[in-house]
């Protein structure tokens, strides 16, 4: 990471950019995998299992005894970490359910709103480079509170066929029963498209790299709908002098860690404060087990000097990270002013891993500046909203003018006609 001490506004744009390929580019080799497996269904998963996974699948769907051997699998300490977290992420989500809105509007005109799940969704779980087991339990869970009757959760294998046993035991311990030995690309086609393992889904979840995140936007075009466009993750971290060094780095690097497409930015207050940091980044960094996909994370990433706390807002807000972390003396107040992130940590206490695991909010959250437009995952994303009016005798007397007079100024005679007649029945009938 190098240090650029405050940089000009105009600069920020070709500062920040993210370490991202021309999507033409990635869908000329996403296209031709999608279209196979609408074509070819299950043959073609297999194929690319072969091709990709370097595993030949006999069955592409997980069997109840593999699922049961997964419980052996992991440690006893493990298994009750995950079960905190799935306390913690129900509890948050499950304050989420919205009650039935009722409200009459005017006399005998009553609107309600509902929320209504999704019946069928698709969950992809990454586990290539690390098996994204936490991603288990903040997607399926929202689905199982929201009410999602079908649910399908797909994942790449191993070189021998399997699945990380803890990706299984989380599936299980939430009731997912329906597993999918599939990876990349072809994941989302299949869930878009259905094969004859895979069941056509009417949204789709789930991070991924460039190639998921590209095929879950065709697909979204097709009608298939999506959570968010969600790539390479990012995370920005916001350092005054009341930053503890130790803690930013490590913040950084556990960004940094998920691939070599990451990007880390570090927004200092001051040039010491940077240069503190940046000491901690090369002393952490060395320590890593992952630190060969750390490094090249680092390469694309930046540490920008801003003394005024303004231009910083500023930049933090035009940037929209996925993650935002606020290790500032004045976090409550800074707080506030962001408009633009996917989930905000506020603290030196509150690292970006709490939130990734076990904190109870959800981390599927919108990359690449989508933070300005989208949500993260939330329980909202497994429902939809429908509304509803009932309008009695009283509410068609009073609000059926107003809509007759509307109608015949925007010349549709049928929609005018459809009051009319009613206005017509009761004045006769009365």
């Amino acid at each position: 990471m190098k240090i650029i001490n405050n940089p000009k506004k105009t600069e920020w744009e070709s500062i920040l950019k993210r370490p991202t390929q021309e999507l033409k580019t990635i869908e000329k080799i996403v296209k031709p995998i999608m279209k196979k497996v609408k074509r070819q269904g299950d043959k073609a998963l297999r194929k690319f299992a072969l091709e990709y996974d370097h595993v030949e699948l006999k069955e592409l769907l997980v069997s109840r005894e593999e699922i049961k051997a997964a419980t052996n699998q992991i440690s006893e300490e493990l298994k009750q970490a995950i079960q905190v977290a799935k306390q913690n992420i129900e509890t948050f989500h499950a304050a989420q359910v919205q009650d039935l809105l009722t409200v009459e509007v005017m006399p005998g005109v009553t609107c309600m709103r509902k929320s209504v799940p999704i019946q069928k969704v698709g969950l992809y779980v990454p586990g290539g480079t690390a098996p994204l087991f936490s991603t288990v339990l903040m997607l399926g869970i929202p689905a199982n509170i929201a009410g999602c009757e079908e649910i399908v959760l797909c994942t790449p294998p191993n070189r021998e066929g399997k699945i990380h046993p803890a990706i299984l035991y989380t599936a299980d311990l939430i009731g997912i029963d329906r597993i999918v030995k599939v990876g990349g690309a072809q994941a989302v086609a299949a869930m878009a498209y259905g094969t004859e393992s895979v069941p056509a889904v009417y949204k789709i979840f789930g991070p991924g790299n460039q190639y998921v995140t590209a095929a879950k936007q065709l697909v979204s075009q097709k009608g298939t709908a999506i959570d968010m466009p969600a790539g390479p993750s990012e995370v920005l971290v916001y350092a005054d002098a009341s930053a503890i060094p130790a803690f930013v780095a490590a913040d950084l690097l556990s960004q940094a860690e998920h691939g070599v497409d990451s990007q880390v930015v570090l927004v200092a207050s001051g040039e010491k404060v940077a240069e503190k940091i940046m000491a901690e980044v090369n002393t952490q960094v060395a320590l890593l087990p992952r630190k060969e996909i750390a490094k090249k994370a680092l390469e694309n990433s930046i540490a920008i000097v801003l003394s005024d706390q303004e231009k910083a807002l500023l930049l933090i807000n035009e940037y929209g990270p996925e993650h935002l972390i606020l290790s500032v003396e004045n976090v409550d107040e800074v707080s506030q002013r962001i408009i633009n992130a996917g989930s905000v940590f506020m603290g030196n206490y509150t690292p970006e891993s709490a939130g990734d695991y076990a904190s109870g909010t959800n981390h599927t959250l919108p990359t690449n500046g989508y933070a300005k437009s989208y949500s993260g995952v939330s329980l909202d994303s497994f429902v939809k909203k429908i509304t509803y009016q009932k309008i009695t005798a009283e509410g068609i007397r009073s609000l059926g003018p107003t809509v007759e007079i509307m109608a015949a100024n925007e010349l549709l005679e049928a929609h005018k006609q459809a009051v009319t007649v009613r206005l017509n029945y009761l004045k006769n009938n009365s």
